[in-house]
Protein backbone atom coordinates (compact mmCIF):
# COMPACT_ATOMS: atom_id res chain seq x y z
CA UNK A 1 0.00 0.00 0.00
CA UNK A 2 0.72 3.38 -1.19
CA UNK A 3 -0.64 6.22 0.25
CA UNK A 4 0.45 9.79 -0.99
CA UNK A 5 -0.67 12.77 1.00
CA UNK A 6 -1.58 16.14 -0.80
CA UNK A 7 -1.96 19.76 0.70
CA UNK A 8 -5.44 20.48 -0.90
CA UNK A 9 -7.64 19.39 -3.82
CA UNK A 10 -5.77 20.43 -6.83
CA UNK A 11 -2.68 18.53 -6.04
CA UNK A 12 -4.66 15.12 -5.14
CA UNK A 13 -6.21 15.95 -8.91
CA UNK A 14 -2.72 16.14 -10.74
CA UNK A 15 -1.25 13.28 -8.37
CA UNK A 16 -4.02 11.17 -9.54
CA UNK A 17 -3.88 12.05 -13.48
CA UNK A 18 -0.13 11.60 -13.20
CA UNK A 19 -0.78 7.77 -11.77
CA UNK A 20 -3.07 7.88 -15.31
CA UNK A 21 -1.13 9.66 -17.56
CA UNK A 22 1.56 6.75 -16.69
CA UNK A 23 -0.39 4.12 -17.30
CA UNK A 24 -1.43 5.27 -20.64
CA UNK A 25 1.81 6.10 -21.76
CA UNK A 26 3.50 3.09 -20.78
CA UNK A 27 0.32 0.67 -22.24
CA UNK A 28 -1.36 2.80 -24.88
CA UNK A 29 -3.81 -0.19 -25.16
CA UNK A 30 -4.78 -0.01 -21.39
CA UNK A 31 -8.12 -1.25 -19.90
CA UNK A 32 -9.12 1.78 -17.43
CA UNK A 33 -11.39 1.33 -14.40
CA UNK A 34 -13.24 4.73 -14.18
CA UNK A 35 -15.34 6.16 -11.17
CA UNK A 36 -17.70 8.97 -11.22
CA UNK A 37 -18.38 11.27 -8.14
CA UNK A 38 -17.37 14.67 -7.40
CA UNK A 39 -13.67 13.44 -6.64
CA UNK A 40 -12.38 12.28 -9.65
CA UNK A 41 -13.74 15.02 -11.47
CA UNK A 42 -10.82 17.12 -10.95
CA UNK A 43 -8.29 14.39 -11.97
CA UNK A 44 -10.64 14.35 -15.61
CA UNK A 45 -10.07 18.21 -15.78
CA UNK A 46 -6.04 16.81 -15.49
CA UNK A 47 -6.54 14.67 -18.05
CA UNK A 48 -8.08 16.46 -20.68
CA UNK A 49 -5.28 19.43 -20.68
CA UNK A 50 -2.69 16.74 -21.06
CA UNK A 51 -4.54 15.02 -23.37
CA UNK A 52 -4.95 18.91 -24.93
CA UNK A 53 -1.43 19.86 -24.70
CA UNK A 54 -0.61 16.53 -26.73
CA UNK A 55 0.87 14.48 -23.90
CA UNK A 56 -1.53 11.45 -23.75
CA UNK A 57 -3.74 10.18 -26.31
CA UNK A 58 -6.62 8.10 -25.52
CA UNK A 59 -7.26 6.64 -29.14
CA UNK A 60 -6.23 2.90 -28.23
CA UNK A 61 -7.64 3.13 -24.25
CA UNK A 62 -10.38 0.72 -23.43
CA UNK A 63 -12.68 1.97 -20.46
CA UNK A 64 -14.78 0.01 -18.09
CA UNK A 65 -17.00 2.28 -15.59
CA UNK A 66 -18.14 0.85 -12.07
CA UNK A 67 -21.80 1.32 -11.64
CA UNK A 68 -25.17 2.99 -13.29
CA UNK A 69 -28.22 4.23 -11.97
CA UNK A 70 -31.21 1.29 -11.60
CA UNK A 71 -33.83 3.31 -14.25
CA UNK A 72 -31.65 5.79 -15.49
CA UNK A 73 -31.55 6.53 -19.46
CA UNK A 74 -27.79 6.97 -21.02
CA UNK A 75 -29.06 10.87 -21.81
CA UNK A 76 -30.44 11.43 -18.51
CA UNK A 77 -28.14 14.22 -17.65
CA UNK A 78 -28.05 12.14 -13.59
CA UNK A 79 -26.93 9.25 -15.23
CA UNK A 80 -22.81 7.73 -15.01
CA UNK A 81 -22.72 7.65 -18.85
CA UNK A 82 -23.83 11.15 -19.03
CA UNK A 83 -21.42 12.33 -16.44
CA UNK A 84 -18.08 10.35 -18.04
CA UNK A 85 -19.66 12.07 -21.24
CA UNK A 86 -19.35 15.77 -20.32
CA UNK A 87 -16.69 15.17 -17.83
CA UNK A 88 -13.92 13.36 -19.98
CA UNK A 89 -15.12 11.20 -23.10
CA UNK A 90 -16.48 14.08 -24.89
CA UNK A 91 -12.84 16.22 -24.68
CA UNK A 92 -10.20 13.63 -25.05
CA UNK A 93 -9.77 11.00 -28.62
CA UNK A 94 -11.11 7.81 -26.88
CA UNK A 95 -13.24 5.79 -29.35
CA UNK A 96 -16.57 5.80 -28.21
CA UNK A 97 -17.66 2.48 -29.05
CA UNK A 98 -14.85 1.17 -26.29
CA UNK A 99 -16.15 3.05 -23.23
CA UNK A 100 -18.59 0.78 -21.47
CA UNK A 101 -20.49 1.83 -18.82
CA UNK A 102 -23.15 -0.87 -17.27
CA UNK A 103 -26.86 -0.72 -18.19
CA UNK A 104 -29.58 0.58 -15.78
CA UNK A 105 -32.50 0.30 -18.50
CA UNK A 106 -31.44 -3.34 -19.28
CA UNK A 107 -34.94 -5.79 -19.95
CA UNK A 108 -32.54 -8.23 -17.82
CA UNK A 109 -31.05 -6.85 -15.48
CA UNK A 110 -28.66 -9.82 -14.19
CA UNK A 111 -28.42 -10.76 -17.73
CA UNK A 112 -26.58 -7.37 -17.81
CA UNK A 113 -24.72 -7.99 -14.68
CA UNK A 114 -23.01 -11.39 -16.58
CA UNK A 115 -22.42 -9.48 -19.82
CA UNK A 116 -20.79 -6.94 -17.87
CA UNK A 117 -18.35 -9.84 -16.27
CA UNK A 118 -18.15 -11.38 -19.24
CA UNK A 119 -16.95 -8.25 -21.16
CA UNK A 120 -14.05 -7.01 -18.25
CA UNK A 121 -12.79 -10.93 -19.04
CA UNK A 122 -12.65 -10.60 -22.09
CA UNK A 123 -10.54 -7.51 -22.42
CA UNK A 124 -8.23 -9.63 -20.17
CA UNK A 125 -9.06 -7.62 -16.93
CA UNK A 126 -9.25 -3.81 -15.37
CA UNK A 127 -5.24 -2.87 -16.07
CA UNK A 128 -5.83 0.45 -13.42
CA UNK A 129 -9.10 0.62 -11.64
CA UNK A 130 -9.69 4.36 -10.06
CA UNK A 131 -11.81 4.16 -6.75
CA UNK A 132 -13.36 6.86 -4.86
CA UNK A 133 -15.06 5.81 -1.41
CA UNK A 134 -18.36 6.44 0.14
CA UNK A 135 -18.81 7.77 3.98
CA UNK A 136 -20.06 4.47 4.57
CA UNK A 137 -17.06 2.69 2.79
CA UNK A 138 -18.83 1.74 -0.43
CA UNK A 139 -16.91 1.35 -3.55
CA UNK A 140 -18.42 1.62 -6.66
CA UNK A 141 -21.69 0.96 -5.38
CA UNK A 142 -20.49 -1.92 -2.91
CA UNK A 143 -22.42 -1.28 -0.09
CA UNK A 144 -21.54 -2.70 4.07
CA UNK A 145 -22.98 -5.81 4.19
CA UNK A 146 -22.60 -9.35 5.79
CA UNK A 147 -20.41 -10.58 2.67
CA UNK A 148 -18.39 -9.49 0.02
CA UNK A 149 -20.34 -9.97 -3.24
CA UNK A 150 -18.01 -10.86 -6.26
CA UNK A 151 -19.77 -10.33 -9.45
CA UNK A 152 -21.52 -7.55 -10.81
CA UNK A 153 -24.92 -7.12 -9.55
CA UNK A 154 -27.59 -5.23 -8.33
CA UNK A 155 -27.77 -3.13 -4.99
CA UNK A 156 -30.14 -1.74 -2.69
CA UNK A 157 -28.28 2.06 -1.91
CA UNK A 158 -27.73 2.52 1.38
CA UNK A 159 -29.16 5.62 3.18
CA UNK A 160 -26.17 7.59 3.43
CA UNK A 161 -25.19 6.99 -0.02
CA UNK A 162 -28.51 8.11 -0.98
CA UNK A 163 -28.28 11.13 0.99
CA UNK A 164 -24.95 11.94 -0.39
CA UNK A 165 -26.05 11.88 -3.55
CA UNK A 166 -28.91 13.64 -3.12
CA UNK A 167 -27.32 16.96 -3.81
CA UNK A 168 -27.28 16.18 -7.32
CA UNK A 169 -30.86 15.85 -7.59
CA UNK A 170 -33.44 18.06 -7.01
CA UNK A 171 -34.46 15.94 -3.89
CA UNK A 172 -33.91 13.01 -1.49
CA UNK A 173 -36.97 11.47 -3.11
CA UNK A 174 -35.58 12.02 -6.82
CA UNK A 175 -32.18 9.82 -5.65
CA UNK A 176 -32.36 6.36 -7.34
CA UNK A 177 -33.08 3.70 -4.92
CA UNK A 178 -31.00 0.95 -6.11
CA UNK A 179 -28.00 0.56 -8.96
CA UNK A 180 -25.58 -1.81 -10.72
CA UNK A 181 -22.08 -2.29 -10.25
CA UNK A 182 -19.04 -4.07 -10.52
CA UNK A 183 -18.55 -6.70 -8.10
CA UNK A 184 -15.41 -6.69 -5.61
CA UNK A 185 -13.96 -9.85 -8.00
CA UNK A 186 -12.71 -7.62 -10.94
CA UNK A 187 -12.04 -4.28 -8.24
CA UNK A 188 -9.56 -6.54 -6.87
CA UNK A 189 -8.63 -8.52 -9.96
CA UNK A 190 -6.88 -4.85 -11.30
CA UNK A 191 -3.88 -5.24 -12.13
CA UNK A 192 -3.40 -1.66 -10.18
CA UNK A 193 -6.28 0.29 -7.40
CA UNK A 194 -6.15 3.98 -7.36
CA UNK A 195 -8.47 5.15 -4.58
CA UNK A 196 -8.72 9.24 -4.05
CA UNK A 197 -10.42 10.74 -1.36
CA UNK A 198 -10.61 14.46 -0.25
CA UNK A 199 -12.18 16.05 2.67
CA UNK A 200 -12.00 16.12 6.16
CA UNK A 201 -15.18 14.07 5.97
CA UNK A 202 -13.36 11.28 4.57
CA UNK A 203 -10.65 11.00 7.16
CA UNK A 204 -12.11 9.03 9.63
CA UNK A 205 -13.91 6.30 6.78
CA UNK A 206 -10.53 6.13 4.96
CA UNK A 207 -8.76 5.12 8.35
CA UNK A 208 -11.18 2.47 9.18
CA UNK A 209 -10.76 0.91 5.50
CA UNK A 210 -6.85 0.89 5.28
CA UNK A 211 -6.00 0.33 8.48
CA UNK A 212 -9.20 -1.68 10.97
CA UNK A 213 -10.17 -4.83 10.29
CA UNK A 214 -11.12 -5.82 7.07
CA UNK A 215 -14.72 -6.57 7.21
CA UNK A 216 -17.71 -6.33 4.45
CA UNK A 217 -19.37 -3.83 6.86
CA UNK A 218 -16.64 -1.64 5.51
CA UNK A 219 -16.08 -2.68 1.52
CA UNK A 220 -13.29 -0.63 0.97
CA UNK A 221 -10.96 -2.83 3.33
CA UNK A 222 -10.79 -5.44 1.13
CA UNK A 223 -8.22 -3.04 -0.67
CA UNK A 224 -6.10 -3.87 1.92
CA UNK A 225 -5.26 -7.18 0.04
CA UNK A 226 -4.22 -5.61 -3.26
CA UNK A 227 -0.96 -6.23 -4.81
CA UNK A 228 -0.64 -2.77 -5.86
CA UNK A 229 -2.64 0.26 -4.17
CA UNK A 230 -2.06 3.84 -4.01
CA UNK A 231 -4.31 5.96 -2.23
CA UNK A 232 -4.12 10.02 -3.28
CA UNK A 233 -5.91 11.87 -0.20
CA UNK A 234 -6.34 15.50 1.47
CA UNK A 235 -7.97 16.34 3.53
Amino acid sequence: MRIIHTENYEQLSRQAANIISAQIISKPNCVLGLATGSTPIGTYKELISRFENKDIDFSEVTTVNLDEYCGLTPDNDQSYRYFMNTNLFNHVNVDMAKTNVPSGIADDPQAECERYDNLIESLGGIDLQLLGIGHNGHIGFNEPDDKFTKETHIVKLGDSTIEANSRFFDSYDDVPKSAITMGIKAIMNAKKVLLVASGKDKQEILKKSLFGPITPNVPASILQLHPDLTVVECE
